[in-house]
């Protein structure tokens, strides 16, 4: 399918807080039948990973960490989950045919390489209920849920916090792919780092891949050869091994997408929090409970509980520094800070 160009964060979209309070690879999970009674509708969810699979320690594992919580806390009697990895990007169409033909009441990407995916199922099968994680559509379907989440803003908050704890004035940014949710990642983390250290450097670069982790490795050694104390990386499994040269180095890291801290207890000093877990939660809840609005792209925002770092940061962070990072956040609340979600906005800012 012809692939389309996705809607940006920047564009306008419809916001429901409603939402928000919040052969091919086929590793499944949740293969009971429902245990419901006669009569009582079981609601059926099934999550489609992209290539960095349900295991990733990122927005994969998050994403399926909240199916399971909402299953678990809802009942198997009212809802029921499974997954499907995807090991190459081919593996998209058809996994989400295959919980097509199980007849799921919402069929979730997970991630912005499944948009044509969903958007060619969202086309094919009208009568079915589809959501899409880190993307939303020029157009969006009505029968799709985009999540989108502000990364910028978290990623932002960590740049603060490298800007603070640098020795050598010399950090670094790991991204996976190029494109719109990892630039809000690079963008957000180098104007925070730059807010403290304004004549300090960002070394950047990508990897083009979020599975390589020995890439992420290699290259994260070669920045702390060139100075870089602090790396952080948006870039699934290749940032585990950037992590992982961090523990071998000595050097500090920061997580994404969820808590990483527990990969490296003494070298992950923060990490850009994406709440995927309750955002997820959150909209299958609204399903079983009747309140679902299909068709609309919801933002996570950091008013909103969506996006912040860590809890964990005040393990490595000093309370000074945590202090003057919320002072941050807060002004980011109330407008007063804005934060670039690309290069063009990040070079305006400098300006």
């Amino acid at each position: 399918m012809k692939l389309k160009k996705l809607l940006s964060l920047g564009l306008s979209v419809v916001m429901s807080a409603s939402l928000l309070v919040g052969c091919s690879s086929s590793s499944e999970s949740g293969e009971q039948e429902s245990a419901g009674g006669e009569g009582e509708k079981v609601y059926k969810i099934g999550m489609v990973t992209d290539v960095g699979g349900v295991n990733d320690e990122s927005f994969n594992q998050s994403a399926w960490t909240g199916l399971e919580n909402i299953e678990k806390e809802l009942g198997e009697d009212k809802v029921k989950v499974k997954y499907l990895e995807s090991k190459q990007d081919a593996d998209y169409v058809p996994n989400i045919e295959q919980f097509v033909d199980q007849e799921m009441d919402l069929v979730i990407g997970v991630g912005f390489k499944l948009a044509d995916a969903i958007e060619e199922a969202s086309t094919n099968y009208p009568e079915m209920q589809f959501a899409l994680i880190d993307a939303a559509y020029p157009e969006q379907p009505a029968n799709v849920t985009s999540l989108l989440f502000e990364d910028n803003v978290s990623a932002y908050l960590t740049g603060l916090v490298a800007g603070k704890m640098t020795k050598t004035d010399k950090v670094g940014f790991i991204g996976g792919i190029e494109g719109e949710v990892i630039d809000r990642f690079d963008y957000g983390f180098r104007a925070g780092f730059e807010a403290v250290k304004p004549e300090g450097e960002v070394m950047v670069q990508y990897a083009n891949s979020f599975t390589d982790a020995a890439l992420g490795k290699s290259i994260a050694q070669q920045m702390h050869q060139k100075g870089a104390d602090i790396i952080f990386s948006a870039a699934g499994a290749v940032g585990i091994g950037a992590i992982e040269a961090a523990k071998e180095n000595g050097k500090m890291a920061i997580g994404v997408d969820q808590d990483q801290n527990k990969l490296a207890p003494d070298n992950i000093i923060t990490s850009a929090m994406k709440n995927i877990d309750v955002s997820v939660a959150n909209l299958v809840r609204s399903m079983v409970e009747g309140k679902y609005e299909a068709g609309k792209v919801v933002v996570n925002t950091l008013e909103m509980g969506g996006v912040g770092i860590a809890p964990t940061s005040d393990k490595n962070v000093d309370a000074e520094t945590l202090e003057f990072v919320n002072a941050e956040a807060e002004k980011i609340k109330s407008g007063d800070i804005k934060v670039p979600q690309n290069k063009t906005e990040y070079e305006e800012l400098k300006k």
